[in-house]
């Protein structure tokens, strides 16, 4: 006991004897430093720490050798490490980081896909500090000086991503931050997110082999380029026999080969408007994506959710263009939507993906516009440009066995306004589009009856699909209900057909005219932008010019949809009701027991044809086993179509005025 006591009265002293001694009378108002024994110093050091770094001039931060290119994010480049000076004039206003995979290894990706993005603001914290701060529109108050926008604030605190030391402050113009770890690092608002690196068993980057390849700003933009070598978790010992679990993640070939995984990632800095579009509410009768919050009013009686739709954002260049548009002509919007080419597309494909986006055209003129979208070849050569780069939208080629296409796009989360996208097109769709054709369309069109068709045939398919993932990236959802407006027996008239497809909507998954039969003379079996594609782009393209708020242009919208309401070729019947049998994937008309009979008949003369239509001189007999279970697969979507009638519920929206 008298040890511890001991050895307790010596820790104490010594504590003591680290402290600056200050003596005081009770009756002075200012402190008088007694004798010290310990050591001066400096201003703003903690006794018996590190000296405390704070801001420097700029010239000792960002020296004569810098290397500066100005932008939204000014960079500049000090030997390897980067600095970002962000301007006042964008501090504390929101940006968003999009990530895209430039380069991957294979089996994760391609290269050009998006990986991840979020809404990011800078602002100034404590102790030389600068946040990064990731916005979440969840909640929302109509204004921000409210006393009920202090409670939403006070339940919805947003966290902060990243902490930076202040390196430099320019009084009234800037504030500087080293990134270079940032980047090279694995924080996950600019990088991969936790379920992809979780699926691919990543862990973190190996400092030694992940370096920042490039950063360059421009206007409204800053662009990151990072190779990123991951270490990775080994995968599980093989086990014998199924495993009773799912399984969650994949060994890369590249893990095998070289114990680690390389990719590289470009991230896109991208301002948001400095002045948002106005919202355009959502309505459940036109098929667009939608965003939206809960928004907490002053004087509302209960929380609402403010639903709005995704669109782009096309407006007049000037108030005598905004004129003529009054008096019903077309103009041109200041900023049309324009879609790149990649250059690694094959030559003979890309006049027909570039068909595929100007075919909107017409659509975008009835709505008021006129060459408001269009497709580009890109530049190549042009240094300025980048496939990764924010402010472009491309249609991204893949060498991929996946026989798919999508088209995404990247929205402002405030507006639901549409900033870029990136069409993602697999090599493979071209195999899926023969195989569809052929079942669909063979007992009709002889040019589907070959192993590998013309290139002229393969083209329109291809352009087919183009304008369906175009009109995604326009905002549009599948309109799985436009089909049914069409009679069964106008799926044979050559008349109507030539006039209105045999859909009203590109936007169905409406493949191709299976119903007609050989007798018909029928020769267009593909489907085109219809009735319902114009009047939707009408619908969110279309100036309300003297409404002045989102609800306002809400009731004359209301009374577009109502003057279409008798006409089936103008309905939306969304591709997520399981019980409407009128809002049918696959299916064609306005009856599934006809147009499935008549279906059959063509699949019967289909059938015996196979091994003709896909033989090949010294090939086995896999491309006529696989079009056998095409055949088979067809013959039961028909089936299909027919048992959803049985119990369905007809689901119409409608408003109290309807």
């Amino acid at each position: 006991m008298k040890k511890r006591t001991l050895y307790w009265s010596a820790t104490l002293i010594a504590l003591l004897a680290t402290l600056p001694l200050y003596a005081q009378r009770k009756d002075d108002k200012k402190s008088t430093p007694a004798v010290s024994t310990t050591p001066a110093v400096a201003s703003g050091t903690p006794t018996g720490g590190q000296p405390k770094v704070g801001p420097r001039p700029y010239r000792e931060v960002i020296t004569a050798r810098a290397k500066t290119m100005r932008g939204a994010f000014t960079v500049h480049r000090l030997d390897d490490k980067y600095f970002l000076e962000i301007a006042d004039s964008v501090m504390g206003r929101e940006f968003m980081a999009i990530t895209r995979i430039s380069k991957a290894p294979t089996d994760a990706g391609y290269g050009g896909e998006q990986a991840n993005e979020q809404v990011l603001r800078w602002e100034r914290g404590p102790e030389n500090k600068l946040f990064l701060r990731v916005p979440l529109y969840i909640n929302a108050t109509l204004d921000s000086v409210s006393p009920i926008s202090q409670a939403v604030r006070n339940s919805n605190l947003e966290p902060i991503a990243a902490a930076f030391d202040i390196k430099s402050v320019r009084r009234d113009t800037s504030t500087i931050i080293e990134v270079t770890d940032f980047f090279k690092g694995d924080n996950q608002v600019v990088s991969l997110p936790p379920s992809t690196k979780q699926r691919f068993r990543l862990i973190a980057p190996a400092a030694d082999r992940t370096y920042i390849h490039s950063i360059k700003s421009f206007p409204m933009n800053t662009e990151i380029r990072v190779v990123k070598t991951y270490t990775v978790t080994p995968p599980p010992p093989p086990s014998f026999g199924p495993s009773p679990f799912p399984q969650t993640s994949v060994a890369l070939p590249a893990y095998s080969a070289a114990g680690a995984v390389t990719m590289e990632l470009n991230t896109s800095l991208i301002l948001l408007p400095k002045k948002p579009m106005q919202k355009r509410l959502f309505d459940k009768r036109v098929g667009y994506f939608a965003n939206g919050y809960t928004v907490y009013g002053e004087n509302s009686q209960k929380s609402e959710e403010e639903v709005f739709a995704i669109r782009w954002r096309l407006e007049p260049k000037n108030s005598d263009d905004a004129a003529k548009m009054r008096r019903g002509e077309l103009i041109e919007p200041a900023k049309p939507i324009v879609f790149y080419i990649d250059p690694a597309t094959p030559q003979k494909w890309r006049k027909y993906l570039k068909l595929g986006v100007d075919d909107w055209q017409k659509a975008f003129e009835q709505a008021g516009w006129k060459n408001a979208i269009m497709a580009k070849d890109w530049p190549e050569g042009d240094s300025t440009f980048s496939l990764e780069d924010a402010r472009y939208s491309v249609i991204r080629y893949f060498a991929s066995d996946v026989e798919n296409a999508y088209g995404p796009n990247v929205h402002d989360p405030r507006t639901g306004e549409i900033l870029e996208s990136h069409i993602g097109w697999y090599h493979n769709v071209m195999s899926l589009l023969r195989k569809w054709y052929m079942v669909q369309g063979g007992a009709v069109d002889a040019r589907a009856r070959k192993p590998e068709f013309e290139d002229e045939l393969m083209g329109q398919l291809v352009r087919f699909v183009s304008s369906h993932e175009v009109g995604h990236t326009l905002g549009l959802r599948h309109n799985f209900g436009s089909s049914h407006a069409t009679p069964v027996a106008k799926l044979r008239d050559k008349v109507f057909l030539e006039k209105y497809g045999h859909t009203a909507s590109i936007m169905d998954y409406a493949r191709f005219n299976y119903v007609a039969q050989p007798e018909d003379g029928v020769t267009n079996l593909f489907p085109n932008i219809g009735v319902y594609d114009r009047w939707a782009i009408e619908w969110g393209y279309k100036p309300v010019p003297d409404a002045k708020t989102p609800e306002e242009e809400q009731k004359v919208l209301n009374k577009w949809v109502l003057s279409h309401e008798k006409d089936p070729m103008y309905w939306f019947g969304t591709e997520i009701n399981p019980y409407d049998p009128r809002s049918q994937s696959e299916d064609v008309g306005d009856n599934a027991m006809q147009a499935s009979t008549l279906g059959i008949k063509n699949l019967q003369r289909i059938l015996p044809n196979l091994p003709e239509w896909t033989k090949r001189e010294a090939q086995d007999y896999g491309d006529l086993d696989e079009m056998y279970g095409q055949v088979v697969g067809q013959y039961r979507r028909y089936l299909g179509h027919v048992s959803k009638y049985v119990g369905g519920i007809y689901d119409t929206p409608k408003t109290y005025d309807q």
